[in-house]
């Protein structure tokens, strides 16, 4: 793969879909939020981007069965049939992974939502048969579904998978796509190309904060960092469907928001999004789980840089 080929996939004017993942706000006593989360939901579907809750971004990997629950429960409350996307987490339950997978994916559906599978650890090194199995025997009871391919620096549970095992879960019916989170441009375009071959209408949402143009090479997109500012996500997706050269500054001081925010130790991103969201008074608070890592307390300052920057304080 070289630049020529890479350029040569730059598509001005292609009509992006975007997805934010969803950060769950805590109140001071350290509680759920509902009425901040049910703000944020609100303000996401309002400028025609799709949530996504219960990701990495929701604290998915730290929930109790019961909150995760909760959260698809106040999802489905607020959107009132409107479309959203739910992480089915299996890591660390017992039994047999696609069973598990169907116990979630099944009570995603009855919260009238989209299940996106995240990868569970017990598949890792396993044959390219097995995992397509799994996830085809998962998926078995929807129309509609996703997969969730994460790299390390994310969560332990994730792995970036052959280019078999990504054929294979292409071939899917029920699976319309799949998120991409390796933070490596090379291997999403990969991703993007075998697309093409295999599966024209499969869609790769990208995962990389780190490199939001992503979209200008055939990738739609479910980011964190779409959170923080969903209208901003929706204005820039709106510039570049129209060809309006304004998209170059508006993109830049996204990507300068998500060098910030998705800095190592990554999944520290979620103290970023509490801290930016009550900044731009989005929510409550900016506690976050308190499991979850926490950035430093300088970190408001250049934050709050980037909010001016992006016409939001």
């Amino acid at each position: 793969m070289d630049l020529t080929h890479i350029a040569a996939r730059r598509q001005i004017g292609r009509k992006v879909s975007g997805v934010a993942a969803m950060l769950l706000p805590f109140t001071a006593e350290g509680h759920i939020d509902a009425d901040s989360f049910a703000r944020c939901l609100q303000a996401v579907t309002r400028c025609g981007l799709r949530p996504a809750v219960n990701m990495d971004t929701g604290y998915v990997n730290l929930l109790a069965a019961e909150e995760r629950a909760r959260v698809l429960q106040i999802a489905q409350e607020t959107l009132a049939g409107q479309p959203f996307i739910a992480g089915a987490y299996i890591e660390g339950q017992d039994g047999e992974p696609a069973e598990l997978y169907r116990r979630e994916i099944a009570q995603i559906a009855e919260h009238g939502g989209t299940p996106i599978l995240f990868q569970t650890s017990r598949l890792h090194g396993a044959p390219v048969s097995q995992i397509v199995s799994v996830y085809e025997r998962a998926v078995c009871d929807v129309p509609e579904a996703y997969a969730f391919e994460l790299g390390r620096m994310f969560a332990p549970n994730g792995e970036i998978w052959s280019e078999e095992i990504v054929a294979g879960l292409m071939q899917i019916p029920a699976l319309r796509g799949m998120k991409h989170s390796s933070l490596d441009r090379r291997i999403e375009i990969a991703r993007l190309d075998l697309r093409d071959r295999v599966r024209p209408a499969f869609t790769v949402f990208t995962g990389n904060d780190l490199g939001l143009d992503m979209i200008e090479y055939g990738s739609d997109y479910l980011l964190g960092l779409a959170a923080f500012a969903p209208e901003t996500f929706a204005e820039r997706d709106h510039l570049w469907e129209a060809g309006d050269a304004g998209y170059l500054a508006l993109a830049d001081a996204l990507q300068f928001l998500g060098n910030v925010a998705f800095r190592p130790p990554v999944p520290a991103y979620k103290h970023s999004a509490a801290v930016f969201l009550h900044l731009t008074g989005r929510i409550a608070t900016d506690r976050t789980h308190p499991r979850s890592p926490e950035r430093p307390s300088w970190e408001r300052e250049i934050l709050r840089s980037c909010a001016e920057r992006l016409g939001l304080l």
